[in-house]
């Protein structure tokens, strides 16, 4: 009976640490705010809720955020948020449900821990990332230092088109650091 009615998420931490994995094509460890620092497998298990055409499947075109699960799984299990209760998170629950391979509609902001300049190897990281659609903008807290990737043509991060689209540059750092602002500052 629970077989049928029961969803297991196995989720990993993102990133590997140096020396303890490989993130394959990607660039980056973790603590960096490279795809190879913040990506990670996501496992969904749910006999009877996953899409008969996507058992045993692999979905590799949906981006979303561990920030999106909780408003998810609350409608999975026709509950109610607290009143009061505003998520940053997307309902995503008929992808993980294999119906959709629809995204997060909202950017992903991250930002890296204030320690982690120089790590593994990588000297003066950048501060700040964000995901839009197949975008990616990387740069430092005053916004400069820009590196901008389409990740659907360029996993690895190894092409940064920044100099050839200012005009997105400009707008994805303006988001980026207002984002920043608006967050409590690392101690």
């Amino acid at each position: 009976k629970l077989r049928n009615n029961t969803l297991l998420l196995v989720c990993s931490d993102n990133g590997c640490e140096l020396g303890a994995g490989q993130a394959g094509p990607l660039k980056g460890y973790k603590t960096h705010l490279f795809e190879g620092g913040i990506r990670s497998p996501l496992v969904v298990w749910g006999p009877g809720l996953i899409a008969e055409d996507a058992v045993g499947t692999r979905n590799k075109t949906s981006v979303f955020s561990a920030i999106d699960l909780t408003p998810s799984l609350l409608k999975l299990a026709k509950a109610e948020a607290p009143a009061g209760t505003i998520y940053d998170g997307e309902d995503v629950l008929d992808t993980l449900l294999g119906r959709s391979t629809a995204g997060r509609q909202a950017e992903i902001y991250f930002r890296r821990p204030p320690d982690r300049k120089n790590f593994y190897g990588y000297s003066q990281l950048p501060d700040l990332a964000m995901r839009k659609g197949a975008w990616k903008l990387l740069c430092d807290y005053d916004g400069s230092r820009t590196q901008l990737y389409n990740l659907e043509s360029d996993p690895g991060e190894q092409n940064n088109l920044a100099a050839e689209k200012p005009d997105l540059v400009s707008t994805l750092t303006a988001n980026l650091l207002a984002w920043n602002q608006s967050m409590p500052q690392d101690k």
